[in-house]
């Protein structure tokens, strides 16, 4: 049985505050208790009403001048709309080279068919992402912002790609293995059909794009080489033109099996548009997969952001000690980063106006250590 005899013998009067005390600690109590083991003491902690009371008033002015919201990235409207007009156009002609490639026995532009049939999977998925980066976009559990849902769909079409290259390359060895007669006439006239239809879908693509231009702040980045800040664009992009390539190498071979009776030509093409399709799917994981792990500390944004603290006419005698930057827009970076400093006078506010000449960093932290 364990009881208690609860009797309060003291309090601590180091630790209680009044109304008017800048220290605001609880107060602290002792409980003389007696259980099957003996007697023995408790402590119990509590807070005062005078500090209870005087937590309530704080902060009951407005704190709106010091809160923002975190979408940092514009939408997507152009591009959303664009994936989805080539997704049913894909899926559409997918279908039709299926099951020409089925009658007409042509390895080549079977697995055009098949490969357009992941591409209408992953542009669907493309479209998808933008969907659910708008609808997201004000969600409070996104730290920062939703951008990176559009990226995670362009890594999730990357490794479609890769999975439709293994199956381009499957096909076409059984092929080289087991000739197949192939009607070359009809199946050329399907082969020309995909590749216009890849032609309007790159056109409808390339004119997709939200125009966010950096001319208001003078300078611009070009991200080494890459032409499409919007990664779930780029991934929808190159499933358009790696199909049309693979179309071309269908036609191709097709013309060589039919004028010069080259029937291993099928096949070889097809394993030489699966080599082509594996390059581009490396390049769109490389580019996905920095941004989805914050891999940014190589960019000149980084650069900048130290030449702008350390060398600032404001900042005084100020050195980065610790900075971290990160990607949450197409073109929009965060910042988080600690100086030390001899200007007793330097605040947060000084260096935020250092930062804001660089109109890609929207959201900085900042802590600052006076150095003795």
């Amino acid at each position: 049985m364990n009881t208690q005899l609860s009797t309060q013998l003291s309090t601590s009067p180091s630790n209680v505050t009044d109304e008017m005390s800048p220290v605001r600690q609880p107060a602290r109590a002792w409980v003389l208790c007696i259980n099957n083991e003996g007697w023995h003491t408790q402590t119990f902690w509590f807070k005062p009403k005078a500090i209870r009371k005087k937590e309530t008033l704080m902060h009951t002015h407005d704190l709106t001048p010091w809160m923002h919201d975190h979408v940092f990235d514009a939408q997507s409207h152009a591009a959303e709309r664009g994936t989805r007009r080539v997704m049913w156009i894909t899926a559409a002609m997918m279908l039709v080279e299926i099951v020409a490639g089925w009658s007409f026995n042509s390895m080549a532009l079977l697995a055009d068919g098949w490969h357009m049939s992941s591409h209408a999977l992953a542009i669907g998925l493309s479209a998808f992402a933008y969907s659910a980066a708008r609808r997201y976009a004000r969600d409070p559990r996104f730290a920062f912002g939703t951008w990176k849902i559009e990226v995670l769909g362009g890594f999730a079409s990357a490794i479609l790609l890769l999975g439709v290259v293994a199956i381009m390359v499957f096909g076409s060895v059984e092929r080289l293995l087991s000739p197949q007669p192939i009607r070359y006439q009809e199946a050329i006239i399907v082969a020309v059909v995909g590749l216009i239809v890849n032609v309007v879908c790159a056109a409808i693509l390339g004119g997709a794009h939200d125009h966010h231009h950096d001319a208001e702040h003078g300078h611009s980045h070009d991200d080494r080489g890459e032409h499409h800040h919007d990664l779930n664009l780029r991934s929808a992009y190159v499933h358009v033109i790696a199909d049309a390539a693979t179309s071309v190498l269908a036609i191709v071979a097709l013309a060589g099996g039919w004028i010069y009776g080259w029937s291993w030509l099928d096949p070889v093409m097809g394993i030489a548009g699966a080599v082509l399709v594996a390059l581009w799917a490396k390049n769109l994981l490389t580019a996905t997969g920095k941004v989805l792990l914050d891999r940014e500390m190589d960019h000149p944004v980084v650069a900048e952001i130290r030449e702008v603290i350390e060398a600032g006419p404001a900042t005084g005698d100020t050195r980065i000690t610790d900075l971290h930057v990160w990607r949450v827009g197409k073109q929009s970076y965060s910042c988080a980063l600690s100086v030390v400093t001899h200007d007793q006078t330097l605040t947060s506010a000084h260096i935020r106006q250092q930062l804001a000449q660089h109109e890609e960093i929207v959201h900085a932290t900042i802590e600052i250590h006076q150095c003795g």
